[in-house]
């Protein structure tokens, strides 16, 4: 979340004439029914999926733009236990949150043969992992392995963007009717949050650090550096596309790709207008450009 609250506390927001409120979310929050009531205008989406499935139900909520060229999620495993790469895990249990079951891990079904009998229940509680060394589990790659690590465990990760999983992730979203009729909001929107996060990546993330942690006490200095540090090295941000079109980037051509690997498995109607699902609009302007190297 480091470049929405560096937007705000740096006062890019402010600058676009955009007086933002950064709202919690969390696992009982149901943010596309809170965006599609009007109870809040833009959502810090999922990944592809969730866009998708907003078209096949028929829910009129559009993505504007994404902040993660690659997803985040991983798989995590104990050191000597035979992982080195999703093959190695075919067949082994894995502690996956119920929310998994319709993204990731529908992926993971299809394309590298696992099946559901593999799943086991994930709580967010890392207990259950460090106490059995068989143990496999999901993550962040820019959270769950540094606490892991903490516990005196260094884990084997596994990025599933690593394996050809390439699904955008981190999305913005606003629905059809206010993107219509505030298409300046929401480039202004899209424009400062894109700038924000390239202040997080490339500037001095201090003044967004503190807006988290006074939001989230449990953030410590050494947990945010730490998810920085992962971002920058994964090039979550700014790899891919984001080298050439900005941060925020989108292609038909991505889009088009992932969904059709997702529908030729079942997932979605081939017929599908998948195009409902985003615009590309308000990204693609080189206005976050890539400055690695």
């Amino acid at each position: 979340h480091g470049g929405y609250y560096q937007a705000l506390a740096t006062g890019i927001y402010q600058r676009y004439g955009l007086d933002v409120t950064i709202r919690q979310g969390g696992p009982s929050v149901n943010h596309a029914q809170l965006l599609a009531a009007g109870k809040i205008q833009f959502n810090m989406g999922a990944n592809s999926y969730a866009a998708l499935n907003h078209v096949q139900s028929g829910v009129p909520i559009v993505v504007v733009g994404t902040v993660f060229q690659k997803d985040p999620q991983v798989l995590i495993a104990h050191p000597g236990q035979g992982v080195t790469d999703l093959a190695s895990i075919r067949g082994r249990k894995i502690m996956i949150a119920n929310e998994a079951r319709t993204t990731y891990w529908q992926w993971l079904r299809v394309v590298w043969g696992f099946s559901d009998d593999q799943i086991r229940p994930y709580n967010f509680n890392l207990g259950p992992f460090l106490a059995d060394p068989t143990a496999i589990q999901e993550g962040f790659v820019s959270s769950e392995p540094y606490s892991i690590e903490q516990a005196g465990v260094t884990p084997v990760v596994l990025l599933l963007a690593d394996y050809g999983f390439d699904n955008y992730n981190e999305t913005i979203e606003v629905t059809r009717d206010y993107m219509n009729q505030n298409p300046d909001i929401v480039q202004r929107f899209v424009t400062a949050t894109i700038l924000g996060w390239k202040s997080y990546l490339h500037d001095d993330p201090t003044p967004g650090n503190a807006l988290i942690k006074a939001d989230n006490p449990e953030m410590t200095d050494a947990l945010l550096a730490y998810g920085l540090k992962a971002i920058k090295e994964h090039g979550l941000v700014d790899s891919g596309d984001a080298q050439t079109l900005g941060i925020g980037a989108m292609t038909d051509a991505r889009w088009q790709d992932f969904f059709e690997v997702m529908s030729k498995q079942g997932l979605y109607p081939a017929t599908m207008d998948y195009k409902k699902a985003y615009t590309l609009q308000f990204v693609n302007k080189n206005l976050g450009a890539s400055m690695r190297k």
